[in-house]
């Protein structure tokens, strides 16, 4: 499932089962055994790449105890880092899937999974003074234009000026 969730955010939902087999070391046969369509494996490996993203949200939390400016800037800094931006197979699957998931039916699993990881990551963004949901956007925002300006000079500009714009005081 690990390998599965990697690829889905690296390759999007049109990622075949043979390259996800292959990268898994496991046989197409193999694939049938553990699930009954591709569609099944994207579910689960939503639900898996959220559960990801929940588990560091709390890490995050967890490094700065009663500090929730602190946890705040942490979590920004981290999203809006040039390791992030190079790294889609391992960062957040709101960003990486948000393009597949505009073309997911509504009923599938995938989309109600990402459709409640999006609610609660915006719910883990907002402040007194900020609202969740415009947080998530400029976030995300910023992370999409820096990966597709990557190499070079303006894509680290848009996640210096975001996370400047995230932290600046009222």
């Amino acid at each position: 499932m690990q390998t599965a969730s990697r690829l889905l955010r690296e390759q999007g939902t049109h990622v075949s089962v043979a390259d996800l087999m292959k990268a898994a070391g496991l046989t197409h046969g193999g694939f049938y055994k553990q699930f009954a369509s591709k569609q099944a494996l994207i579910d689960e490996a939503t639900t898996h790449a959220f559960a990801e993203l929940a588990q560091h949200h709390t890490a995050t939390l967890e490094q700065h105890p009663a500090q929730p400016d602190a946890a705040q800037q942490a979590l920004i800094d981290a999203y809006l880092s040039a390791e992030h931006r190079d790294n889609a197979s391992d960062g957040c699957p709101v960003a990486a899937l948000a393009g597949d998931m505009a073309r997911e039916p509504g009923n599938h699993q995938a989309h109600r999974v990402y459709t409640q990881g999006v609610r609660a990551f915006a719910d883990a963004l907002a402040t007194p003074g900020q609202d969740g949901i415009t947080r998530l956007c400029t976030m995300l925002g910023a992370l999409v234009l820096a990966r597709a300006t990557k190499d070079s000079p303006l894509s680290e500009e848009i996640l210096t000026v975001a996370r400047t714009a995230l932290t600046a005081a009222p």
